[in-house]
This record gives structure tokens, C-alpha cells and sequence, in this order.
């Protein structure tokens, strides 16, 4: 097989493993430990392809290059672009915030202006990008939609949440508040700015937000000037 018979069978899976290895025995092929150290660095490749090309423009071949690594190597492990998107979003949520670590301020206000740090915007704003890159593909794929859920959505409502519970304890805001749904207020309004209206979700949007929506509806007027 040539190189470029190679390249033009990026969907052959069974060629492209019988190209990248030398002929042996097919219980010697099966007996194969895989080497899972390259994971990381080929799953990370994975999602700044994604945030960048969408899931329709990612190719295994682009991630390949990004790591550096075979398709091959790619294919042995995951047998399709489908299996490789679900774990590199997975992987994601490794990365969630600690919440042991959470300020605690003593104003539900002041600990969620605590939580606008430049990292953490950065972060959430290349995983935005990437459900961004999902988004032909989440209707199609239950299982994407959990997983976008999962990694993206539900950690940053967690911490919403554990928040506004500190809140409530304390007496801040009324135990009538529904606190599952104001959690959800920012990720989606930050999900819609970056998503529709393909607009920065920078401090100061943060601030108005957390200012003119998420204080009111737990009825907390936010302090003059602030």
C-alpha cells in the first residue's frame, strides 16, 4: 500500500492497522497491550480540532497531526471520530474546579464575583467553543448531549449551586428561591452569548449578570455602585 493509498483510507480502519504494523500472526495482533500513555496529549488534540473545525470538519487525520501520533495508534484505540469526541469531552470534567477550594466571602455576591478569574473565563470560554463544535452532531447523539452536559454545563451549575445553598443557610435568600434553576442562569445565558450571538462572556457581562439577574431572582439587591 502507498502513502497516499494510506491517506485516501482514513475510514478503513482494518487497512490503516495492517498498513501501520508489520504482518504477524492475527493472535498476536489480538494479544497486544495497548499503550494508553499518549492519551492525554491525543484527546486534548482532539478538542482544540473540535473547538476549531466543528465535529463535521474534524478528521482523525487532523487530530493525528495535531498529537503528533499515527492514525493508527488513533484507530487502535478508538474505533471511530464518535468514540474519540466522547472521551475527550469526558475528559474535560477532570478538570472542574475544586470544590473544596470555592470562596466563601460571606455574600453570595461577593463569592460569585470571586469566581470571574481571567483562567477560569478562558477555560470556560474554550469549552464553549467546543460545544460550539458539537452542535450539528447533538441531535443526532443522545450520548454526545450527556456528555456535553456532564463536562461543559453541569459543573459550573454545581458550584452555582453549592454556592446559593451557603447563601440560603446563612439566611441571605429565602429557602423559596429555587436554586436548580437559578443555577442554571449563567451557563445558559453565557452559552447563548457565545453560541448565537458569538460574543465574548467577559467580566463585565458577568458582572451585569450576576447584578441584574441572578441577585433580583434571589432577591438580593446588589450594592449601590457596585
Amino acid at each position: 500500500m502507498t502513502q497516499n493509498d494510506f491517506d485516501d483510507a482514513s475510514e478503513l480502519i482494518d487497512s490503516e492497522l495492517d498498513a501501520d504494523a508489520p504482518e504477524a500472526p492475527e493472535q498476536a495482533r489480538l494479544g497486544r497491550k495497548r499503550d494508553h500513555t499518549r492519551d492525554p496529549e491525543i484527546l486534548e488534540a482532539a478538542l482544540d480540532v473540535l473547538a476549531e473545525e466543528g465535529y463535521d470538519g474534524m478528521t482523525i487525520d487532523m487530530v493525528a497531526a495535531r498529537a503528533k501520533a499515527g492514525k493508527a495508534t488513533l484507530y487502535r484505540r478508538w474505533a471511530s471520530k464518535g468514540e474519540l469526541v466522547i472521551d475527550a469531552v469526558a475528559c474535560m470534567k477532570k478538570g472542574d474546579l475544586d470544590h473544596a477550594r470555592l470562596p466563601d466571602t460571606g455574600t453570595l455576591r461577593g463569592d460569585l464575583v470571586a469566581m470571574i478569574k481571567p483562567r477560569s473565563m478562558e477555560d470556560a470560554e474554550r469549552k464553549l467553543q467546543i460545544m460550539g463544535g458539537l452542535m450539528s452532531v447533538l441531535s443526532r447523539n443522545p450520548e454526545l448531549s450527556d456528555a456535553i452536559n456532564s463536562a461543559i454545563i453541569e459543573p459550573r451549575a454545581e458550584v452555582n449551586r453549592i454556592l446559593m445553598r451557603r447563601a440560603r443557610d446563612r439566611g441571605e435568600i429565602s429557602p423559596d428561591v429555587d436554586i436548580d434553576a437559578l443555577a442554571l442562569v449563567s451557563p445558559s445565558m453565557a452559552s447563548y452569548r457565545t453560541l448565537v450571538l458569538k460574543k465574548p462572556v467577559d467580566r463585565e457581562f458577568l458582572i451585569s449578570l450576576i447584578d441584574g439577574v441572578i441577585l433580583p431572582a434571589a432577591g438580593i439587591r446588589s450594592p449601590v455602585g457596585a
